[in-house]
């Protein structure tokens, strides 16, 4: 027995000093245990859940700061500043991005990604797709341009159904205050119990049969409602003034040149809308009668009168808000060539003298935040070719380019990176309710764009672009400088140098 005893004993103290290794070697074990767990069914093209992201230029709340991010599980577990984590932790993953720029991912409340129903104007593969493309990591979409419109509960849940395996990013969703459920809250009650962030009105025909507009009277109607559940109204507000649907041209007014087109949306419609909107905004301040309630004007245009009123209304304490769109930021009125109507929006986009005061105004934060309220929707794209502004629908495509079309027009205003993650992240998260994102902060999701402000490039036939219908988009030629090199969505590393990873892992996001 002695003898079994010593012979075992060598192979015995192999075991032990193996084991005591791994044992020590903690960081090591989950090191070779990662490599054999893919992340999220092959939703990463990095096959790891616990990792660090290191450079030296990291927009955080407290500044841009040279250091680390761990994540573990798909959320920011510490954040340390200087590359003391990559020496005393060797055999942990360290992505190390050098002097690239890690930002919270961005966030775009404002776009239209038309399922069920018109997948071929955009839908939610393609659209997500462009959205990790450009480092947008959440996407909210908006109610009206699929079929049927998102009104009611159980058009919600066709528009959940449509999502699933189609979401590159994460997505949620607004839903539809129409004259049918603003006279009727128990479907409106219904619609916002169900998950939808908020509700969108138009104050004109929004173009879409099954989504007719609303009055002042239908918005005071659902007010209340919106109160009770804490939710936003988010408002196109345009108010046609004239009884046709163009105002009335002269002989020689051309269709195809865009003045013309200017003159059918004067800035006296939006500051129609906005004049009855601050009207009722009184009451949603603190101890108002409608206080929960909360307005928001989507893509603002008119930068006069219009933003002097909401600019007024904040000042008295009303909860209301504003974004504008970085079209109305990158382009102007004079610049668009007769019968290009991808320039078609509505809002339009104005002369320069507005577009300068439109950044005026963001820079000194009377513009809340950045949308590119993205709408490839030409249903007709004959409609393109025939260049008439009054009869082709509007859309201009930005999504995939959020990031670089903001910093590339937005440089020789003094745009810090510390105001653009506070544009298209931080303050987007805020107003939609979404808590566990837009920061770099420990708990909150692992979203993250990575991207070069200082490449350049132009958007031609050889640049990727991964929205449904490209050459509809207005940036189409154009040269920009900011190149997204790869997009995190809770961990899973989604895009990385112009791929996507196999899977569309992104998850619908629902409101409590």
């Amino acid at each position: 027995m002695d003898y079994l005893i010593w012979k075992l004993l060598p192979l015995f103290a192999l075991l032990v000093s193996v084991a005591a290794f791994f044992f020590l070697e903690d960081s090591y074990m989950v090191h070779l245990l990662q490599l054999k767990r893919p992340s999220s069914e092959e939703c990463s093209f990095h096959p790891y859940r616990h990792y660090w992201i290191s450079s030296k230029r990291i927009v955080t709340p407290q500044g841009v700061i040279s250091g680390s991010v761990e994540i573990n599980e798909g959320k920011i577990v510490s954040i340390v500043k200087g590359d003391s984590k990559k020496g005393n932790h060797m055999h942990q993953q360290v992505i190390d991005y050098g002097d690239a720029v890690v930002m919270p991912g961005l966030i775009d409340v404002h776009v239209h990604l038309d399922e069920p129903g018109r997948t071929e104007w955009e839908g939610f593969y393609t659209g997500t797709r462009a959205a990790a493309a450009g480092g947008v990591t959440t996407v909210v979409d908006m109610p009206l341009n699929n079929h049927p419109t998102t009104v009611s509960k159980e058009t919600l849940e066709l528009k959940l159904e449509a999502t699933k395996k189609k979401l590159h990013v994460d997505a949620g969703f607004w839903g539809g205050l129409i004259p049918e459920n603003a006279l009727n809250t128990s479907i409106l009650e219904g619609l916002l119990s169900a998950g939808v962030l908020g509700v969108k009105s138009f104050m004109c025909p929004s173009g879409i049969d099954d989504f007719p507009m609303t009055t002042i009277d239908h918005i005071k109607e659902g007010l209340p409602v919106l109160a009770k559940h804490r939710k936003r109204l988010i408002v196109h507000s345009e108010i046609q003034l004239n009884s046709g649907h163009t105002l009335e041209l002269k002989d020689n007014d051309d269709p195809r040149h865009y003045s013309t087109y200017l003159k059918t949306r004067p800035p006296s419609w939006e500051q129609a809308a906005i004049r009855e909107l601050v009207g009722v905004t009184k009451d949603t301040g603190n101890g108002g009668p409608l206080e929960g309630a909360h307005v928001h004007i989507v893509h603002l245009s008119d930068s006069s009168a219009s933003l002097d009123m909401i600019k007024e209304a904040k000042r008295r304490g009303d909860s209301i808000s504003v974004e504008t769109c970085s079209h109305y930021l990158a382009f102007s009125s004079e610049e668009i060539k007769d019968g290009d109507t991808r320039f078609k929006c509505s809002p339009p986009i104005r002369d320069a003298s507005n577009r300068e005061k439109l950044w005026e105004a963001l820079l000194e934060g009377d513009i809340d935040f950045l949308t590119s309220d993205h709408s490839p929707t030409v249903p007709e794209l004959k409609l393109l070719d025939e260049g008439n502004f009054l009869k082709a629908w509007g859309g201009i495509s930005s999504l995939q380019f959020d990031l670089p079309i903001t910093w590339s027009y937005g440089k020789k205003h003094g745009v810090t990176l510390e105001q653009l993650s506070l544009w298209w992240s931080k303050r987007p998260a805020e107003f939609a309710g979404l808590e566990s994102k837009g920061d770099i902060e420990v708990g909150k999701d692992a979203d993250f764009v990575v991207w070069q402000p200082e490449t350049e490039f132009v958007l031609d036939d050889k640049y990727p672009v991964f929205i449904k219908n490209p050459s509809i988009s207005a940036y189409m030629g154009k040269k920009l400088s900011g190149q997204v090199l790869a997009t995190f969505v809770r961990g899973n590393l989604v895009f990385k140098n112009g791929k996507h990873a196999p899977k569309a892992c992104g998850v619908p996001i629902l409101a409590k």
